[in-house]
């Protein structure tokens, strides 16, 4: 057994099966993790979540918005 290193629940998987590059999911939290060693088992999270989130909140961001804002500030 091993632990998710986000949410620290337990994950009972076959050590013996898992490959280094192999991945799994935390049943937890949701967690896509790859296998980052075998011996011991370790297990990271995947940078894969985490920039599709970036992304969206990049594509979200307008400059202009901000400037509209300064100008009716100023005005006040």
């Amino acid at each position: 057994m091993v632990n998710c290193p986000l949410c620290k629940a337990v994950i009972d998987v076959d050590e013996e099966e898992l490959d280094e590059g192999d991945s799994l999911m935390c049943e937890e939290c949701g967690a896509t993790l790859n296998v980052s060693g075998v011996s011991p088992l370790e297990l990271t999270a995947s940078d894969d979540d985490d920039d599709e989130d970036d992304d969206e909140d990049y594509d979200d961001y307008d400059e202009d918005d901000d400037e509209e804002d300064e100008e009716e500030d100023k005005d006040e």
